[in-house]
């Protein structure tokens, strides 16, 4: 099983979404013995924006690429084969300003290909990634699930990834990071009892 872990913030170590994120993918190797993990950090080796740039890049023939739209052209291409190889995907996602960091924007714009991951048939949009496993580890200053200001954060993310077929998506929650010592303290407690006790209990 091939396991790809997403890690986003910009926090480093004082991320509450990094050490969830971790200890997801110890359980999972902990419940899998043979996952090979492939880890991608958006923070410090960070993705550029899909641009003009990048569409000129993939609409250039290798043999006609200069050197940046090469380089733009492999990113696309390593970014989309690492996802597209992978059998579950751990994304560390903590809510920026209402929404996903823009480093994780950045990466799902990359993966989100036509062709590849979705096709427009005469009935619609079809996801072609249908057999991955997906958990979300979702994590925020305030308490936004259910709530408007959580449409561009979680409800995104499973609409982003429903597109690409993927149902099969798991949420890690630590939310009111921001609420105190103790409100944090228990939502990372409880995100961890999940986690260990419940994520993998089927495993």
């Amino acid at each position: 099983m091939k396991l790809l872990h997403i890690d986003s913030s910009i926090l480093g170590d004082n991320s509450a979404s990094r050490q969830l994120s971790h200890s997801v993918v110890q359980a999972w190797k902990g419940a899998e013995p043979a996952a090979v993990v492939t880890y991608r950090d958006l923070a410090s080796d960070a993705i550029s924006h899909f641009s003009a740039a990048t569409l000129v890049a993939a609409g250039t023939t290798a043999d006609l690429r200069n050197a940046a739209q090469q380089h733009e052209a492999e990113l696309s291409a390593s970014t989309l084969a690492e996802f597209l190889a992978a059998d579950a995907v751990v994304i560390a996602a903590p809510m920026y300003n209402f929404t996903i960091p823009t480093q994780l924007k950045a990466w799902i714009d990359r993966i989100a290909v036509a062709g590849q991951t979705f096709r427009y048939t005469e009935a619609g949009p079809e996801g072609l990634c249908g057999n991955k496993k997906v958990v979300v580890v979702s994590t925020s200053g305030g308490m936004h699930v259910g709530q408007p200001t959580g449409v561009a954060h979680e409800e995104y993310l499973k609409v982003m990834l429903g597109f690409m077929g993927i149902t099969d998506i798991e949420f890690v929650r630590a939310h009111g990071l921001a609420y105190g010592d103790d409100v944090r303290s228990k939502a990372m407690s409880d995100a961890q009892a999940q986690i260990s006790e419940q994520l993998f209990a089927a495993a």
